[in-house]
């Protein structure tokens, strides 16, 4: 099982460790805060439909894969930022897979989404099985932009009129990183 800790940049200690069935009901508590907080999120209030069971499930399968991590950021055991990534189970896409993350608003630009994203790299470098790693960003998410370049993520292409928020149509740039 992952974790690690590290410190905020206003010196917090930040808990980073691998998601468990059991952090289900408290997950979906964590979704359901954070959809409302940002339309950056491909979900927003009540469109995340999982039951506690299903995303129990989730979690539980999400372990037994050796492609696949769910992150969770916690602060005095408090979920403040996750991030998930989803590798292919066939053969031929088992190396590459997708990544998602999202930090609280009230915890924004303290070093959180750069802890997961060290953690994840720190994972991935650990096995011999990851090559490629992709996400997905709104092409108006700047600090999210400059975070993901910082770490080596490069654009890849642009899909035009990905989401669709309050009669809004939102771009998205694919960004990827080969290990």
């Amino acid at each position: 099982m992952f974790s690690t800790t590290t410190f905020t940049k206003d010196g917090r200690a930040l808990l980073i460790r691998e998601a468990e069935g059991k952090d289900a009901g408290v997950l979906l508590k964590y979704l359901d805060r954070i959809s409302r907080e940002t339309d950056y999120l491909t979900f927003g209030p009540e469109e995340f439909s999982l039951t506690e069971n299903e995303e129990f499930k989730f979690l539980e399968r999400h372990q037994t894969r050796d492609n696949c991590i769910y992150l969770l950021a916690t602060i005095d055991e408090a979920i403040v930022g996750n991030l998930i990534f989803t590798a292919g189970s066939r053969p031929r896409i088992r190396h590459v897979g997708e990544l998602s993350t999202s930090v609280l608003k009230e915890y924004w630009n303290i070093g959180i989404a750069s802890a997961l994203f060290d953690s994840f790299l720190k994972w991935v470098k650990g096995g011999n099985i990851i090559r490629k790693i992709n996400l997905r960003v709104r092409t108006d998410n700047q600090r999210a932009i400059e975070l993901y370049k910082r770490k080596g993520f490069v654009v890849e292409g642009v899909q035009r009129k990905e989401l669709y928020i309050d009669c809004n149509y939102y771009d998205n740039l694919w960004m990827g990183l080969e290990i």
